[in-house]
């Protein structure tokens, strides 16, 4: 759980005190509410921990609390890779201070990391320096027994993985010039072309993956830990009786989920790239900034259409746009090549979208506080301030 809508939504479901976490960035009020709801909270930064640990003593309450770290390898986060959340590896002694100091108010349950990261290699890191954050936990007079490794667990997203990996070679290519364009404008999609190469991180995800989620849990506890003699991560943890949490999140719904727009026109821009007009926005479709790489499927109304290619070589591919009147509503950013032109009334199916497609930016799925809108009028010399609901649709006749 990640905001108080989020959790009184899982009491309401009936999910246990004791079954429940919560995580993210939290503020004074929500960690007042949290003192003595029997969840357990993980602590984001020492800021978050010493307020836990105040409030807890005003209420006699004990909080169970896990402690979440970053800065694996070199004790320092990779270049370009630096996160916004958790405690330092550097600062680790810090909060390891305010435990010993705070038996009577922290039930300290052990450590979490969630990194922005699905490859094995930097979990089994990961895992490795939190072990040894374990060990000098124990020797610090603590008990910390859980170890929370996070989600990042994969999806197959690709029905054709080699076909996939081709048309990111032939994007990469157009984007240095030694190919046609497949991207919207110029967009780099995260990438950039300098020395001759490519460079950069995408802003899209490795879809040609083919390891579900349960087999890349099972390739992460199988792995061989560097600093415990190459023994595997799952047997070192079940030996030191460190109890394993993880948070799947979108990959419990992989392969569910259909968002469904309609053709509203379809229109050549002034470079003869063809636009197809949805009434739909694309944040509706792509999760925050990123970009979605997987094809829709195309419902034809009619079985006469045009066949794509039939008058030039641009109407091979079209560019999704979508229905707000701003440059940057583009649903995708690069080419999607389609068997024929869509014509108006066409259904547009976008797979897949159940796990975070546009919960992270248009939905309330986190049921975070929206906030609240107020007009100010000038009546009688004066103003006056009143609430504005938002909502000015004329009802249907």
């Amino acid at each position: 759980m990640a905001s108080p809508g989020e959790l009184a939504n899982a009491l309401r479901a009936g999910f246990p005190a004791g079954r429940v976490e919560v995580t993210g960035p939290k503020g004074r009020g929500f960690l007042d509410a949290l003192t003595d709801s029997g969840v357990t909270v993980n602590a984001d930064n020492l800021w978050e921990l010493s307020e836990i640990v105040g409030l807890a003593r005003a209420r006699g309450a004990r909080v169970p609390v896990l402690v979440r770290v970053y800065g694996f390898g070199s004790g320092a986060p990779r270049p370009g890779r630096v996160s916004r959340f958790g405690v330092p590896l550097a600062r680790y002694d810090s909060a390891t201070g305010l435990l010993r100091a705070a038996p009577d108010a922290v039930d300290f349950l052990g450590l979490s990391f969630h990194l922005d990261s699905s490859e094995a290699r930097d979990k089994v890191q990961a895992v490795d320096d939190c072990l040894h954050l374990f060990e000098r936990s124990w020797a610090a007079g603590l008990a910390p027994r859980v170890l929370n490794i996070g989600g990042g667990f994969r999806q197959a997203f690709a029905g054709d993985a080699d076909a996939y990996e081709e048309y990111v070679q032939a994007l990469k290519r157009g984007l240095t010039g030694q190919g046609d364009p497949l991207t919207w404008d110029g967009n780099m999609l995260g990438y950039r072309y300098e020395d001759g190469a490519i460079r950069g991180i995408p802003v899209f995800h490795k879809y040609a993956g083919t390891v579900i989620g349960s087999e890349y849990l099972r390739e992460l506890l199988d792995s061989p830990l560097p600093g415990h003699g190459g023994r595997p991560a799952g047997r070192v943890l079940r030996e030191n009786m460190i109890e394993t949490w993880v948070e799947p999140g979108k990959a419990l719904v992989d392969h569910a989920g259909l968002t469904l727009a309609s053709v509203e026109f379809v229109k050549e821009a002034s470079d003869g790239s063809v636009l197809v007009n949805l009434d739909i926005s694309r944040d509706k479709i792509c999760p925050a900034d990123q970009e979605v790489m997987l094809d829709p499927i195309l419902i034809y109304r009619s079985a006469d259409g045009q066949p794509a290619g039939s008058h030039d070589r641009h109407q091979a591919g079209v560019f999704f746009a979508g229905n707000l009147c701003l440059e940057r509503d583009m649903i995708f950013n690069h080419l999607t090549f389609v068997d024929r032109l869509p014509e108006p009334g066409d259904i547009v199916a976008f797979v897949n979208t159940a796990g975070y497609q546009m919960d992270l930016s248009a939905s309330g799925a986190l049921m975070q506080r929206q906030p609240g809108k107020a007009v100010v009028l000038s009546e009688g010399g004066g103003f006056a301030a009143r609430a504005d609901s938002g909502d000015h649709r004329e009802e249907a006749p």
